[in-house]
């Protein structure tokens, strides 16, 4: 996953940003058609495993929302009950290795206006865990497909933002 992140990355930092949004958006769109048609990415073959990791790296690079991609090769790796602290070791580990790639590119990362977004990423870990308590509990499909059709509308209207402003 590592060349593939690098190259995300520079994408990031040299691509435009109406090309680099309507990019991350267009996957989201994919990722949420697959939610509503209770089509995940699923992977039990060694090679389909390397391409859904090396286009999660990728992703990663450029957005950060590779989840989709890297869980469908965790997910038949990893006990079901242990997987989010797995992806949220691997983000972790994902999100250094892009900081530390934007502090070599010299990118002004405002970090005195990022602290102030610490209370909500708190908040969100917090009801993140909750549903992820309840998911493993329940049947998830119409969680996915809810969450799906949420991001589908939310992307499009993005990506119509992005093209036609």
């Amino acid at each position: 996953m590592m060349v593939p992140k690098l190259i995300g990355v520079l994408g990031l930092v040299t691509l435009p940003t109406q090309v680099m949004s309507t990019i991350v958006l267009a996957i989201v769109v994919v990722y949420s058609i697959g939610y509503i048609l209770n089509k995940p990415f699923k992977s039990e073959n060694p090679h389909v495993d390397a391409v859904f990791l090396a286009l999660g790296g990728y992703v990663s690079g450029t957005s950060l929302i590779a989840a989709p991609l890297v869980m469908a090769v965790y997910s038949t790796h990893v006990p079901r009950h242990q997987l989010r602290d797995t992806l949220f070791v691997l983000w972790f580990v994902l999100v250094t290795i892009k900081m530390l790639s934007f502090v070599a590119l010299d990118v002004d990362l405002q970090l005195i206006h990022h602290l102030w977004l610490l209370p909500a990423a708190f908040v969100g870990h917090l009801i993140g865990q909750r549903m992820h308590e309840r998911l493993l509990t329940t049947d998830p499909v119409q969680f996915y497909r809810y969450l799906g059709c949420v991001l589908l509308g939310v992307s499009l209207l993005g990506i119509g933002r992005t093209l036609f402003s």
